[in-house]
């Protein structure tokens, strides 16, 4: 099953609280995505039926193996590119949602390079 960006933001939203050390429910992803219960619920279905969450008979989400893949991914992507927007100047919020956009769209070959020149070119 190919994921869409929306479907690409709720498992790294899973993946965020989930490394919070917490359960995660339904709610939980609507308060911090901002997001009505009926539009969580459809995607959380969605993901389900596709194979990239479980959740339990308490409600708890989990990430599958696939679920955990997809959303360790985009993180890392999400952090990487902050990164370099704001050692490029940008201030941290802005570039926080700048990343948020381009995560999803860029090649990894683009963000290889990106991540390798990041890695030999530390911080001053």
């Amino acid at each position: 099953m190919h994921l869409q960006e929306s479907g690409e933001m709720y498992l790294e939203t899973i993946y965020i609280l989930t490394n919070g050390n917490r359960l995660v429910r339904s709610i939980d992803v609507c308060e911090y995505m901002g997001y009505s219960k009926p539009s969580v619920s459809r995607a959380v279905g969605l993901l389900k039926n596709g194979g990239f969450i479980t959740v339990d008979k308490e409600g708890y989400i989990s990430l599958t193996e696939a679920g955990a893949e997809v959303a360790e991914k985009i993180y890392e992507r999400h952090t990487i590119l902050t990164e370099m927007l704001t050692r490029l100047g940008v201030d941290h919020d802005t570039a926080a949602s700048d990343a948020c956009k381009m995560e999803h769209v860029i090649s990894n070959e683009s963000f290889d390079a990106i991540k390798h020149h990041l890695a030999n070119h530390p911080k001053d």
